[in-house]
């Protein structure tokens, strides 16, 4: 008669000691570098990624050649330019941010992601810099194709041809461009939906606004709390302490507390 042996096997306590990932056990984990250049190329390199960013630049290169075609001759300046490259990049920047938080979670790569680096909060850090980076090289292209059309115009359309921005208004315009682009990074992480949050991002600030415009009590809050509002003085170079101020309550409300609300969600949301 044969007997079933119902004892324990014995386990190899080697074997038995879970192992720990570079990001548990106190040693250096992946270089942000490396986590800021992979975040990079996810937004360069998809097929979304890469659409954006020839819509933004052919949708500057229209402005500017219609200016060109159409404008008057005093029109054709480079802040005249700059300012009309400017409005349709205050609609598009955000979405950059929105897609670059949203990555992990419309793509569905966050478990690769987070395996590599568990420590969500680098990741957040990198998505954050990585969109700025973009952002800014974007920022950049609009002032070199303001300046290319500025320079035709003067030369070859009989416009003015001045260079009338001022530092306060470059620096101004790259504040206020880095300012959109967070705030597509905070409504991304809140919403980690690519849809919802660009229509929460477009829609929120613009009823917000209507509404401004409508409910006269309001007009005192929107001096602080419009985020299109309290931009408006840093295109034109003119900010004050006071403006300082607005932009900065503003950017309170619209940027930074959604970001912690969403960079929460990141750090404790379930990857599936």
């Amino acid at each position: 008669m044969t007997t079933t042996d119902t004892r324990t096997p014995e386990i190899d306590p080697a074997l038995a000691r879970p192992v720990a990932t570079p990001a548990q056990d106190g040693r250096p984990g992946v270089p942000m570098s490396r986590l800021i250049n992979a975040e990079l190329r996810k937004m360069v390199d998809t097929r979304a990624g890469r659409w954006m960013l020839i819509v933004m630049s052919a949708i500057s290169l229209l402005v500017v050649t219609a200016l060109l075609i159409w404008g008057e001759a005093a029109e054709m300046t480079y802040g005249t330019f700059l300012g009309f490259t400017a409005l349709p990049l205050v609609m598009l920047l955000p979405i950059v941010g929105i897609m670059a938080a949203t990555a992990e979670w419309s793509q569905r790569t966050g478990l690769v992601t987070f395996t590599l680096e568990p420590r969500r909060g680098r990741v957040i850090v990198a998505k954050i810099v990585a969109a700025v980076a973009l952002g800014l090289i974007v920022t950049a292209s609009a002032f070199a194709a303001s300046a290319l059309a500025n320079v035709i115009g003067g030369g070859v359309a009989g416009g003015d041809g001045a260079w009338d921005v001022t530092w306060t208004v470059a620096v101004g315009v790259i504040v206020a461009f880095a300012i959109y682009v967070l705030q597509g990074l905070a409504f991304g992480f809140v919403f980690l939906n690519t849809p919802f949050a660009i229509v929460a991002s477009l829609l929120l600030p613009t009823l917000w606004t209507v509404a401004t415009s409508l409910i006269r009590a309001l007009d005192g809050p929107s001096k602080w709390l419009d985020l299109n509002q309290v931009t408006g003085p840093l295109f034109e170079g003119t900010m004050t302490g006071e403006n300082w101020g607005q932009l900065a309550t503003s950017f309170g409300v619209w940027v930074l507390l959604p970001l912690a609300i969403g960079s929460y969600r990141v750090m404790h949301r379930e990857v599936k």
